[in-house]
């Protein structure tokens, strides 16, 4: 099933890469010293990557309707502007591609063994409005941002968190499956942080008000280091504290 919070891992993956951003880039953030509070304008700026861009990511998926976490790998594609990609491989093969268009855009299941699904994004209105909201956080776009969110950074450079909290029902209202005919009791997004180190993103926790546990993805160097951490507390620490420097 396609729901809201997978669309926002496979959106905020698309600004991930390891390399750092561009002098042009950092001379638009403010002035800070390394050590200082960093700014939402300062963490933009970085998010803000060029295409193409992939990155290798682990998803722990935690539900009520779950007897035990749900761990996924595999990659995130950014291959052109308008272009998301979402491809699992671990434990099953599947891959979202996700298209913008002026029509609102359009997302796109392919399972092997099964036909591909493809849907509009205007089937549900929370899932457009969640893409529309993530281009302006792709191009590092503070004002269009929040508009739809209210943001709040935190922490320094080495280490910084920047919180994004819906501001708009058409944005936080969803149901725990985005089809139509989903029985699935109603639930509403809380908020997404995203974890990173210097210009890397490297870890993106969705919450959802009915669900006590965020669903965590983690990118670039710290999916790579989950690859031997099989307890969530471990993935939890990879997440908030990051991968140590050699």
């Amino acid at each position: 099933m396609f729901t809201l919070t997978m669309l926002a891992g496979v959106l905020l993956a698309g600004t991930c890469s390891p390399v750092a951003a561009t002098e042009q880039v950092a001379r638009r953030a403010p002035a800070q010293a390394a050590s200082g509070t960093v700014s939402a304008d300062w963490i933009l700026g970085k998010l803000a990557q060029p295409v193409p861009v992939r990155t290798a990511f682990v998803e722990l998926r935690e539900s009520r309707m779950l007897k035990n976490p749900l761990r996924l790998s595999g990659e995130y594609r950014r291959p052109a502007e308008d272009v998301l990609v979402r491809e699992v491989r671990v434990p099953y093969a599947e891959t979202t591609t996700i298209v913008s268009n002026k029509a609102g855009g359009e997302a796109t299941i392919e399972r092997a063994g099964k036909p591909p699904r493809t849907f509009p994004l205007s089937r549900a209105p929370e899932l457009a409005g969640l893409q529309a909201s993530f281009g302006a956080l792709l191009s590092g776009d503070r004002a269009a941002l929040g508009e739809y969110y209210a943001v709040r950074s935190g922490g320094t450079r080495e280490r910084w968190t920047l919180t994004l909290t819906p501001r708009a029902a058409s944005i936080s209202a969803t149901s725990a499956s985005s089809t139509p005919r989903s029985t699935e009791p109603a639930s509403r997004l809380r908020d997404i942080t995203l974890y990173g180190q210097g210009a890397e993103l490297r870890c993106i926790e969705t919450r959802m008000t009915n669900e006590p546990a965020p669903q965590r993805t983690l990118l670039a160097s710290a999916a790579h280091a989950a690859a031997g951490v099989d307890d969530t507390a471990g993935l939890a620490a990879l997440c908030h504290d990051g991968v140590p420097a050699r």
